[in-house]
């Protein structure tokens, strides 16, 4: 177990180094932040002492191992944009941007897990023929078109919810959360329902195939033979066998949802760290694009190490094999 552990850290501090080189090149090869920072009317002289006080007229390397040790402390610099530290802003940004996504992926797992139970117990029938269709619409359809759809029925049309915003809020020490007020909730239920439709889709269609997959296995028959009752065959034994690999995907779908939130923040100018990327890009903010880069990265690589980790706590056939190679 601690060979794998550290085998695990290993890979995912090798991935942020790559990461942080590639938010690095951005420095680099991304406009020039001495030209943001004095504008096209600075002197010689002033540029060169911005260049020597930021450090940018020393070597490659020298740059690089200053980049990442700063960014191992989550230092960034100064918004070119806002004249903010970096930091600062994604504090800022951050409990709206998980405060979405908890809720996008609670509402995929409470919904997806059951329906996909109930596609694959019910093969065949209308109904879940009916979910498997819908199920098709809500993995092609692009997110951004699933978000003005229901702005324009609930939001414009029926006058349900509001088309944007966070709503009130409830600070906490650092920490903000709309979770503790109505009109939080109120606020955070179309932008939640279209970040969580695609993963949910996903999900059930996962759970069916795996769930169907289980239930032709031997084992299966031969709880049948037994005599168990249906209950217990569908959901004490087939359904335990199948959220073992959903568990994985679902894992990995949660830093996707982390990621791919940008989306959904733009079209409900939902005020996350997605929302603080754009407007980066819009104004070429180096500084807040690539903290974001290595921000997002991290998150993959902790959630990516939580799950392999998991899934060998749950999987005993991992623990057999490691063991007998050993």
């Amino acid at each position: 177990m601690l060979a794998f552990i550290v085998r695990r850290l290993m890979q995912a501090v090798a991935v942020m180094i790559t990461v942080a080189f590639i938010a690095f090149m951005l420095f680099q090869y991304v406009g020039d932040p001495v030209v943001f920072l004095l504008g096209q009317d600075a002197t010689p002289e002033q540029i060169h002492a911005l260049r020597s006080a930021l450090g940018l007229d020393r070597s490659f390397v020298v740059q690089f191992w200053h980049f990442l040790v700063h960014a191992a402390q989550g230092e960034f610099g100064l918004s070119l944009r806002q004249g903010a530290k970096v930091s600062r802003l994604l504090a800022e940004r951050l409990p709206a941007t998980l405060e979405l996504t908890l809720v996008s992926a609670l509402l995929a797992l409470a919904f997806g897990i059951p329906m996909g139970v109930y596609a694959a117990l019910r093969r065949g029938s209308f109904s879940s023929q009916l979910l498997m269709t819908l199920s098709l619409l809500g993995v092609s359809l692009p997110t951004f078109l699933i978000g003005i759809l229901l702005i324009l029925v609930f939001a414009v049309t029926l006058g349900w919810f509001p088309s944007f915003g966070r709503g009130e809020v409830v600070q906490i020490g650092w920490w903000s959360t709309g979770l503790l007020s109505a009109k939080g909730w109120h606020h955070i239920a179309l932008p939640a329902i279209t970040l969580a439709i695609f993963q949910l889709t996903l999900i059930m269609r996962l759970v069916r195939a795996e769930m169907l997959e289980v239930l032709r296995t031997d084992y299966i028959k031969f709880a049948r033979a037994r005599g168990l009752s249906s209950r217990v065959i569908h959901f004490g034994h087939a359904l335990k066998n199948t959220l073992v690999p959903v568990m994985t995907i679902t894992g990995l779908q949660l830093g996707g949802l982390i990621a791919f939130a940008i989306i959904t923040e733009t079209v409900f100018q939902w005020p996350g760290m997605g929302l603080l990327f754009i407007q980066s890009v819009t104004f070429a903010d180096i500084p807040v694009m690539a903290a974001y880069l290595c921000l997002i990265a991290l998150f993959f690589v902790l959630i990516n190490l939580m799950v392999d980790l998991l899934y060998f706590a749950v999987d005993p056939r991992l623990r057999v094999d490691r063991a007998g190679g050993h």
